[in-house]
């Protein structure tokens, strides 16, 4: 008895040590680090195009592939930094955005690499060398170059000018570029040919020639591109109408969701978008007078009148006729109008060249078995050519009506 007590004892004591230790262990993994934990949505396929994080709507963010939690963050994120990411390494340190998507859209972001390439400590490498007046309209990404930019500058300045529709309208405009440096900006500004400021509204007359009225349903990429658009923004605009939209932006708003098309250009184009209303086909009348009734399909037969019913019975009794010979065959179809009948056969033609014939001696046993005239009798006829090749014996063996022989011959050689 004894030893059954010290085992009992000795038992729970062991449980009470287990216990102890495991809460231990919970104790110490509940201080454990999960801060650079990063939660991945599984990969996507986007239609992707250069674009500006610090312009994208949260709906633009979403449209790239990013949670609804996720934009908040972002959103977030960026309000923190002042409301303006100012390069690509900014961006990246966002933690709701994966290292796999950064790689994903980093080709396609509108900023510098690091901040050293912009912002009010920037200064360039590359010295600007520029001895005349020039319009920045007019210069291409190597006369860029040849000013002292890098060819990735030169790059961002054409972009950014294809993004304010093809011009920098004035050197307050051209100022707002990202690429440019204060400093670069003063050593260029005496030579801009551009006007200080924006114009007015008032006085934008000589620029609504570069947006004339369009109609967005009836552009190509080229036309989107002479909108101030990349190639690439243009045929993401083309491919969202004609596969997401089947083809037609119905209204403003389907061009407004376009994540390719900013707020602000939206705004630059609206005045001048004009959708045309979709016209309905309308279906063009049949001439009847130079149908063949031979031929007249089933839906002609319901745009001349006849109801369903009719129509089916009319094209079944020809089909097994195999083409009808005579009109008064028609008058004479089960469940037809009458009347309606009449006046179709007054004004349609009727072709009965194509229609197959045979002779008594020579037509095969399913055609005779199939043949409304012929069915009846067919067995007969087969019977009486094994002995008798001479049609006009067969004939007098048959001994048929007059009228079923007159139907039965219009099918005959």
């Amino acid at each position: 008895m004894i030893k059954k007590n010290y085992y009992r004892k000795t038992a729970f004591l062991g449980v009470l040590l287990l216990c102890f230790y495991t809460f231990q262990q919970y104790t110490a993994n509940s201080h454990e680090d999960f801060s650079e934990v990063k939660f991945i949505s599984a990969p996507q396929t986007f239609n992707l195009s250069d674009f500006d994080p610090n312009s994208l709507s949260a709906q633009q963010w979403e449209s790239l592939g990013f949670s609804g939690q996720q934009v908040k963050n972002i959103l977030y994120y960026k309000e923190k930094l002042g409301g303006k990411f100012v390069s690509k390494e900014q961006l990246k340190k966002c933690y709701s955005i994966s290292e796999e998507k950064f790689n994903e859209l980093s080709s396609y972001i509108l900023l510098p690499d690091t901040g050293k390439e912009s912002g009010p400590g920037y200064r360039n490498h590359h010295t600007i060398s520029i001895t005349k007046k020039f319009n920045p309209d007019q210069y291409s990404q190597n006369d860029w170059v040849q000013l002292g930019f890098s060819e990735r500058q030169a790059q961002s300045i054409i972009k950014y000018k294809n993004y304010l529709g093809g011009s920098f309208i004035s050197k307050q405009k051209f100022r707002e570029c990202f690429t440019i440096s204060d400093e670069n900006y003063q050593k260029l500004a005496p030579y801009l040919l551009l006007p200080d400021k924006s114009p007015q509204p008032e006085s934008k007359e000589k620029y609504k020639k570069q947006h004339s009225s369009f109609d967005p349903n009836t552009l190509d990429i080229e036309g989107w591109q002479s909108l101030g658009f990349t190639l690439n923004q243009a045929k993401v605009i083309v491919n969202y109408r004609d596969k997401n939209l089947k083809g037609r932006f119905k209204n403003l708003a389907d061009i407004q969701q376009c994540f390719v098309i900013s707020t602000e250009k939206f705004k630059e184009l609206q005045p001048h978008i004009i959708i045309t209303p979709q016209q309905e086909a309308q279906p063009e009348k049949t001439d009847f007078s130079a149908i063949d009734l031979n031929t007249i399909t089933y839906k002609q037969l319901l745009e001349f009148g006849f109801d369903k019913r009719s129509s089916g019975s009319l094209i079944g009794f020809r089909k097994k006729l195999g083409g009808f010979v005579t009109k008064e065959q028609i008058l004479s179809t089960y469940n037809i109008d009458k009347e309606l009948a009449k006046k179709l056969v007054s004004v349609c033609t009727l072709n009965s060249s194509h229609v197959i014939r045979y002779s008594l001696t020579d037509a095969p046993e399913e055609w005779l078995k199939n043949h409304p005239y012929f069915k009846y009798s067919a067995d007969k006829i087969m019977y009486y050519r094994i002995s008798n090749p001479d049609e006009k014996k067969i004939w007098k063996l048959l001994k048929l009506k007059p009228e079923y022989e007159t139907k039965m011959k219009l099918y005959l050689k």
